[in-house]
């Protein structure tokens, strides 16, 4: 058995090398390079305009309110898909980022999140456009349907959009039980058991598994069991009230922090843009970071927690009661700007506050865990609580991700078995949340990891292929609000959706 974990675990580092780093990053910012083209830097000169429609519509009862059965409100779509993209990436990750690539990687994510931009409101638009009704009344959309519908119907690639949908639906569904599920049960286990139960280690159940994982997986299966097997409308419900909750109150503590620290500020950025091209050797014998280390980390840890590119956020962002494709695009722009630059970039502010990195070198302190530094930071400013505030953030943040992952993972089922499989499923994704507690070994994450990568190649592919599809969308939409045009709207693919659709627009209902 140990040498099958030996050779399967090299085997999907290769792939995962493979997928990540020679293919998947290329890819991901060539598309997103693409698409800031292709539609004249939107996120740039209709920055005003993004804006106003996404947060300052928060304020307006509009974006709250489902106009129709079978949907949710923007808002209620905006907050799930958040829910999904603003996990442990959002602390670890960016850590993680820093002590392998250093203060630079931080420059990378947010080139990565830039282009990103695009590459997540085009997936959006294509979303809305080709969403279909399932036998519920439910609105159904992702990359599985952009893929059969629009790249299947060019004539020579009706073979291939449908086997690329296929492939996208299996790997987002395999990947939602890793990345989705499990690894993200694992670390709410491990951080409140060493923030709150520190000699949990003391006492077992079986094996290595502690009695305070059991009890703690235990407790989450069963809060996971009722809002998960609610479907859509509970989990949007949830992440409605816990996601602006949660992400305020961080973004609150670190900025605390970051006054606590205003007199480094400057050094702080300065190390970020002074690094973000490699560091140079210092003395200890210290060999210096790669380019390619610092951009990889970047970039990689930027996708983790935007998750632009992958396709994932479609399929709730789809469910959403709005009629414009556009429109809810410009939702995709905001969640990306949020999660990286917003959320992101504070952790890196404490991180790089917390006097474990040193901005001269960029080199983190001997021994450092990237795990767990940014506990330590809040425990510099707040003490013991602060290390108690990090494990609840982390709790918050990690579980509204399964809550995510978990509509993800049913809509990539219901598309590969029906919504029948889609009920089977979720019971089995809440079942897997106490694996998540008591599992020892990475490796079931690792290969999850490489999933989730999978998914990128095809849904990047069916957003490339489609572009034209995107651009012209964007521009009937821009000639209609910006240029006064009477020109007839493109809001479906289906003849049907779009004449109900046209008409409900005209009449002011959007």
């Amino acid at each position: 058995m140990g040498k099958f974990i030996e050779a399967l675990t090299g085997a999907n580092d290769a792939v995962n090398a493979f997928v990540w780093v020679q293919i998947g990053l290329v890819l991901l910012i060539g598309t997103g390079v693409l698409l800031t083209i292709l539609l004249g830097f939107f996120q740039i000169t209709h920055f005003g305009h993004w804006m106003k429609k996404t947060i300052g519509a928060v304020f307006h009862k509009t974006s709250h309110n489902k106009s129709e059965e079978g949907s949710v409100s923007q808002f209620q779509a905006l907050c799930t898909a958040l829910a999904a993209t603003i996990g442990t990436g959002n602390i670890a990750g960016v850590s993680a980022a820093i002590c392998i690539g250093g203060p630079g990687a931080v420059f990378w994510m947010w080139v990565a999140a830039f282009f990103g931009m695009m590459t997540n409101f085009s997936e959006n638009v294509l979303g809305i456009y080709y969403r279909r009704k399932n036998p519920d009344g439910e609105w159904s959309g992702g990359a599985m349907y952009y893929l059969k519908d629009g790249l299947g119907n060019i004539v020579g690639y009706e073979k291939i959009g449908k086997i690329l949908a296929v492939l996208f639906s299996v790997f987002a569904m395999l990947a939602s039980f890793g990345i989705g599920n499990m690894g993200q049960i694992n670390k709410i286990t491990l951080n409140i058991e060493s923030a709150f139960f520190p000699n949990a280690a003391s006492h077992i159940a079986f094996g290595s598994t502690t009695v305070t994982s059991v009890v703690i997986g235990v407790v989450l299966m069963l809060t996971g069991a009722v809002i998960i097997i609610g479907g859509l409308k509970r989990i949007a419900a949830v992440a409605e009230r816990v996601v602006p909750f949660m992400a305020v109150f961080y973004i609150a503590g670190a900025l605390v922090i970051m006054l606590v620290h205003i007199s480094s500020i400057g050094a702080m950025f300065a190390s970020i843009f002074r690094f973000a091209f490699g560091i140079r050797a210092a003395a200890g014998g210290f060999t210096g970071v790669a380019i390619k280390t610092v951009i990889t980390q970047g970039c990689k840890r930027g996708v983790f927690s935007n998750e632009a590119g992958l396709g994932s956020s479609v399929m709730v962002h789809s469910n959403s009661d709005v009629k414009e494709p556009v429109k809810q695009g410009l939702w995709g722009i905001f969640e990306v700007f949020a999660d990286t630059f917003v959320v992101c970039t504070m952790t890196a502010v404490v991180v790089l506050s917390s006097g474990y990195i040193d901005l001269s070198t960029g080199i983190p302190a001997e021994g450092i865990s990237d795990a767990t530094l940014v506990a330590q930071a809040f425990g510099n400013v707040f003490g013991k609580p602060g290390e108690w505030f990090v494990a609840i953030a982390i709790l918050l943040f990690a579980f509204t991700t399964v809550l995510g992952w978990s509509h993800y993972g049913s809509k990539a089922v219901e598309y590969l078995f029906g919504i029948s499989g889609a009920k089977v499923y979720r019971v089995i994704f809440v079942l897997m949340m106490m694996s998540g507690a008591v599992m020892t070994s990475s490796l079931a994450w690792d290969i999850s990891d490489t999933f989730n990568g999978l998914m990128m190649i095809p849904n990047l592919i069916g957003v490339i292929a489609l572009s034209p599809v995107v651009v012209s969308i964007v521009r009937n939409y821009i000639d209609r609000k910006f240029n006064n045009r009477d020109i007839e709207p493109m809001l479906s693919y289906f003849p049907d959706i779009q004449a109900e659709n046209a008409k409900a627009v005209k009449e002011g209902a959007e």
